[in-house]
């Protein structure tokens, strides 16, 4: 059986693997592959709260285009350097 954290941590990781956008997809998935089983509860609760974002907004986040919002900052900060090692 299936607790409902696994659970979470499942639904979470389709999430980031099925976006509006690949870059998306393999920015946000390759996030939830490495750190999901690592997250806390608050850190969940932000990661799921960034997959409620546009995926639009998120790469302008991501990439540096604009600047994130405060309390998505440091995630996008670091999401930004995962994708930048991405392009080679």
């Amino acid at each position: 059986m299936t607790s409902p954290e696994e659970a979470r941590r499942k639904r979470l990781k389709i999430r980031a693997w099925r976006r509006g956008i690949k870059e998306m997809d393999l920015i946000l998935g390759g996030y939830a592959d490495e750190r999901l089983a690592a997250m806390d509860d608050d850190d969940l609760a932000l990661f799921e709260a960034v997959l409620g974002e546009n995926d639009h907004d998120l790469y302008s986040w991501v990439t540096g285009q604009v600047e994130a919002p405060a309390r998505f900052a440091p995630l996008m900060a670091e999401l930004g350097r995962r994708a930048a090692t991405y392009r080679g």
